[in-house]
């Protein structure tokens, strides 16, 4: 390190360029000697110098080059860990040999390895509802903006449980919870892969078919609707479980929050209509 320090003075911001000119001085050792001698003695040989020089130059030339391409991973890690740093991923770390770059380039890997798990786990851990385990309203609303992308028919349905107040006074919250673990997973079963589902708040979930019209969407959550009603493994013994739904269409991302307005004066149409049915404005 001190040498390091002590040379800092040469090229301040390249560590490279300090390298290649310690090794361009030591390369014109034998040179400056050769020179230094034939002076001090008076006998000059300008065969001998001509060729040191030759050769001092082109050794110079290869080393220089051997040292900037030996040199390179060790920039390439830093920039990877710099990548690191800013959160983000490194898509190719290459492999070192059992030497101390090597042994470099294995730290750079398992650095961004951990990173990457790390901020899975934290993303993930953000965008989860913890109770239900499915997505959360930031995790549908992050889910929602890709696929919305370029789209042009998607449904939002928001569907909130019937007399949910009434399960927590009369059994407790505990069986709430169940009820609502247990909803979330049927909601999860029932759609396709592309179909997103997140916890939007208290007995309130949230699903958005990507590629579907308002009719599909219609008889999707009908469909769901009669398997919850018919469902008698909700947590709750001798009493049905039922939920409303409001639908509305949405063409893009920008419009996400029009039609979720629409969707909840749907689901609100729902549940003054006697509640345990699915709403569309207008129909």
């Amino acid at each position: 390190m001190r040498f390091y320090q002590a040379t800092t003075f040469l090229f301040p911001r390249s560590y490279e360029r300090r390298i290649l000119f310690v090794c361009f001085g030591a390369v014109h050792v034998p040179l400056i000697a050769c020179v230094a001698f034939q002076a001090a003695t008076g006998h000059w040989h300008l065969g001998t110098l001509l060729t040191l020089l030759v050769a001092t130059l082109v050794g110079t030339g290869l080393g220089l080059a051997a040292i900037h391409a030996l040199l390179a991973p060790i920039g390439q890690a830093t920039m990877m860990l710099q990548s690191i740093q800013m959160g983000e991923r490194v898509a190719v770390i290459p492999q070192g040999a059992d030497d101390l770059v090597g042994r470099l380039l294995n730290g750079v890997t398992t650095a961004a390895h951990e990173t990457a798990a790390r901020i899975e786990r934290l993303v993930d851990a953000a965008e989860r509802d913890p109770l239900t385990g499915i997505r959360n309203r930031r995790g549908f609303l992050d889910s929602a903006k890709q696929v919305l992308r370029g789209r042009s028919n998607a449904v939002l349905a928001l569907i909130d449980i019937d007399h949910f107040k009434r399960i927590n006074d009369d059994l407790g919250h505990a069986v709430g919870d169940v009820v609502l673990k247990s909803l979330a997973r049927r909601i999860e079963d029932h759609l396709r892969r592309s179909d997103i589902a997140a916890r939007w708040g208290g007995e309130e979930f949230a699903v958005l078919l990507p590629d579907t019209t308002l009719d599909e969407a219609r008889l999707v959550m009908e469909r769901l609707r009669a398997t919850v009603a018919l469902d008698t493994g909700l947590g709750v013994q001798d009493r049905a479980v039922t939920f409303s739904c409001g639908l509305a269409p949405v063409r893009d991302f920008s419009l996400l929050q029009d039609a979720t307005r629409q969707a909840d004066e749907a689901l609100y149409a729902a549940k003054h209509g006697g509640r345990n049915r699915v709403h569309v404005l207008g129909f």
